[in-house]
């Protein structure tokens, strides 16, 4: 009995080690196998297993002023994210992170409880913040590399830039306008993760954000034209308590513009600050009826028929003049001015005079070849063409209001380039902000060049009208205050009464003051209008005065000579005796 069961055990040991002996074959056959036919494949799983990607986006391109001075940049930044899964103390995790970025520890635990496995802890830290978070070494916190927009310049043509949101979207201005040569491209860089599943090693680094940047924008704005515009509406704004302000300056001959400020002021850096409706550019996207200011736009389109002179007469009525059930007023009681009186002492019913000699289609088209009623066609988001209703819908009054700037709407960027084609010899030039836009490797993707738009009067009707506002700014005319003692300069000021949907509001006004420089060879048109101005409103008054300072500064700074400065050395160097 015992005999058989030794035979017994005898066996079941054969076949146990029969059986550990077959299944180590087939280990050493499979692993032979393995080694031999899928060496290159299991390389590759395991590759994987450390491998990942990221997606990035390219820094976004830079914008220069004309001068190459940076307005907009971009710094790399570090954003911090979670994956909740793979945090294990959330609450302590919440309170460590939360005391290092100032951000409460309820609002982390929520984000920490989510399940998703990704989420945001806080997007564009400092590097201190992050540095501080790594040396926590809490696991299933990441760190990826991001950029933000910066605007060295803070205030200064906030509105022009306008401003780009977390993703490198551009949300306003050129920004916006310009958003697909701006962005940086999207592309998914491969790398290694270790056994934590952290980043450690890159295949492109240090290439891929060449290869994936924006473009960069070269503009038109010069900084120091910029700032002297600025300073000088502030100013004017902040002495006369006024709501808001304008100003424009462009190149007469160009359509080039060099500044436009608008006040108040908007920071770009931390534009959640400010309420939406300042980020605007008011210049191009909002209108007004620019009052007194037309009456360069109706005299061009007087002579320009030939139908009126400089020395034309009207008899201006003493200073009341009424049209059907309407009363027409002037400041001062006038009797026979000529066309040229009219514009120097900017005569309301000598202008509706004018109106009804040339006539309503004649008045109209001809402000429609200034381009009132349209677009201009800048470079910019958000431009509306104002309010020019064809002039069969007139009724008689309308052509008279028209010709002193009410019961029409424009935007700043036009009257200045109106202005400028008048400056320039009679031709409509298109503004324009943006230069010239610069690839990855310096070369020139896309250059702008002055356009012309068409003919807005003759060579000789636009140096009458130039002689006309001229005289319009020397002693007894209502821009007198725009003059210079260094430069001769051509303007007209603008008084409008505020109109709502109730009708024209008692006692709110638009000042402005439009005109261009030197006289004798204009470089620059400039606008300056101030909405809502408390202690004083005539535009001659509360907006010449800008125009003045910005004529003598920006002019001096670009080194236009000056006639009278010219003068004054040659009657100096006269009066030297000789020998």
């Amino acid at each position: 009995m015992k005999k058989k069961k030794k035979i017994y055990i005898s066996i079941k040991i054969i076949i146990v080690g029969v059986m550990f002996g077959l299944m180590f074959t087939a280990i050493v056959a499979k692993a032979v196998w393995l080694q031999a036919y899928k060496h290159a494949e299991l390389s590759k799983r395991a590759a994987k297993e450390y491998q990942s990607y990221i997606t990035v986006i390219g820094k976004r391109g830079t914008i220069y002023d004309k001068n190459g001075i940076e307005l907009a940049a971009t710094t790399d930044e570090i954003s911090i994210s979670a994956n909740p899964y793979k945090i294990k103390n959330k609450k302590e995790t919440a309170a460590k992170i939360g005391k290092i970025l100032n951000i409460s520890p309820k609002t982390l635990l929520k984000k920490l409880n989510s399940k998703n496995k990704f989420v945001w802890i806080k997007r564009q830290s400092s590097p201190r913040h992050a540095k501080n978070i790594k040396q926590t070494n809490i696991a299933g916190i990441n760190f990826l590399p991001e950029h933000t927009r910066f605007y060295p310049n803070k205030t200064l043509a906030g509105q022009i830039i306008g401003l780009s949101g977390l993703n490198g979207k551009g949300l306003e201005g050129i920004e916006l306008y310009y958003h697909d040569y701006l962005k940086g491209e999207k592309k998914k860089i491969t790398g290694k993760k270790d056994g934590k599943r952290k980043w450690f090693a890159f295949n492109e680094e240090g290439n891929f954000q060449t290869k994936t940047a924006g473009n960069d924008i070269i503009l038109t704005i010069d900084k120091t034209v910029q700032f002297i515009t600025a300073r000088a509406l502030k100013e004017a704004a902040d002495k006369h308590k006024a709501k808001s302000g304008i100003a424009v300056v462009a190149d007469s001959k160009t359509g080039a513009i060099l500044a436009i400020a608008n006040y108040p002021f908007f920071n770009p850096n931390i534009y959640n600050k400010f309420p939406k409706k300042v980020w605007r550019n008011r210049a191009v996207t909002d209108s007004f009826e620019p009052g007194s200011i037309m009456k360069m736009f109706l005299v061009s389109a007087a002579i320009e028929s030939g139908l009126c002179t400089e020395h034309t007469v009207f008899f201006c009525e003493n200073g009341r003049y009424r049209i059907g059930k309407n009363v027409i007023h002037d400041i001062h009681k006038y009797e026979d001015l000529t066309v040229a009186d009219i514009i120097k002492f900017s005569s309301n019913i000598g202008a509706s005079k004018i109106s009804e000699t040339i006539g309503e289609e004649t008045l109209y088209n001809s402000l429609l070849n200034f381009g009132f009623g349209e677009k201009t066609g800048i470079d910019y988001p958000g431009e509306t063409p104002g309010v020019l209703y064809p002039f069969r819908r007139w009724a008689k009054i309308d052509a008279a209001t028209i010709a002193f700037g009410q019961g029409i709407s424009v935007t700043a960027v036009q009257l200045v380039a109106a202005a400028s084609a008048i400056a320039n010899g009679g031709t409509l030039m298109k503004p324009y902000i943006v230069d010239s836009i610069i690839g990855k490797n310096g070369e020139i993707i896309k250059k702008i060049h002055p356009e012309q738009i068409r003919r807005a009067v003759s060579e000789e009707t636009a140096e009458i009208v130039r002689n006309l506002l001229n005289r319009a700014t020397q002693e007894g005319g209502t821009g007198v205050r725009a003059s210079s003692n260094i430069y001769e300069v051509c303007g007209k000021t603008g008084t409008a009464q505020k109109v709502s949907e109730a009708g024209y509001e008692k006692g709110k006004y638009v000042s402005s003051f439009l005109g261009f420089a030197p006289a004798e060879d204009p470089k620059l048109t400039i606008l300056i209008s101030l909405d809502e101005p408390t202690n004083k409103y005539y535009g001659g008054i509360v907006a010449s005065p800008a125009f003045g300072r910005i004529v003598r500064e920006a002019l001096d700074y670009l080194n236009v000579p000056s006639k009278k400065k010219i003068q004054k050395i040659t009657a100096s160097i006269n009066k030297e005796p000789i020998g």
